[in-house]
């Protein structure tokens, strides 16, 4: 019963996983929307996707440590 709790529980932490690909998607559909209208400030988004992505990504792997907290500690 228990181990059937943690693998529902772990399965649902990863959810948040989806949402960050999301993210990451939305940020880098950002890049190309913002170089396509000036062109000459390229660098300095990419600087912000990066950092957007940076982020994105970190929200993601706080998820995935959640789902193995679940599945291995408790």
């Amino acid at each position: 019963m228990l181990e059937g709790a943690k693998l529902i529980g772990a399965g649902a932490a990863t959810i948040a996983l989806a949402g960050a690909a999301v993210g990451i998607g939305n940020v880098f559909s950002s890049l190309i929307h913002g170089v396509a209208r000036n062109p000459s400030l390229a660098k300095q988004l990419f600087g912000y996707a990066i950092l957007g992505f940076a982020l994105t990504e970190a929200i993601a792997l706080f998820a995935l440590m959640m789902a193995f907290l679940i599945l291995f500690v408790f």
